[in-house]
């Protein structure tokens, strides 16, 4: 573990010290909890998360058309329009 000093309002120690009490942990444990949802909830991306991602959604959605590839630009400038 590396330890880090953060400042916390009043109000924001209050809470934490309520909700670690009534957790049964250490306040230290919610921040680290808090900090590992941003994380995860980030839009930060590496090169290989945002291929795999691509990758994943190829052939996921039909729109029932069969010309996408040759009229894209067209349906694009249709549904911005």
């Amino acid at each position: 573990m590396i330890r880090t000093q953060i400042q916390l309002t009043e109000s924001q120690a209050k809470a934490l010290r309520k909700l670690s009490n009534a957790e049964h942990v250490s306040v230290a444990e919610l921040i680290r909890r808090s900090v590992d949802n941003l994380i995860k909830s980030s839009a930060i991306m590496d090169a290989d998360q945002m291929r795999n991602r691509a990758i994943a959604a190829v052939g996921r959605f039909h729109s029932g058309k069969t010309d996408i590839s040759e009229n894209h630009d067209k349906y694009l400038a249709e549904d911005f329009s």
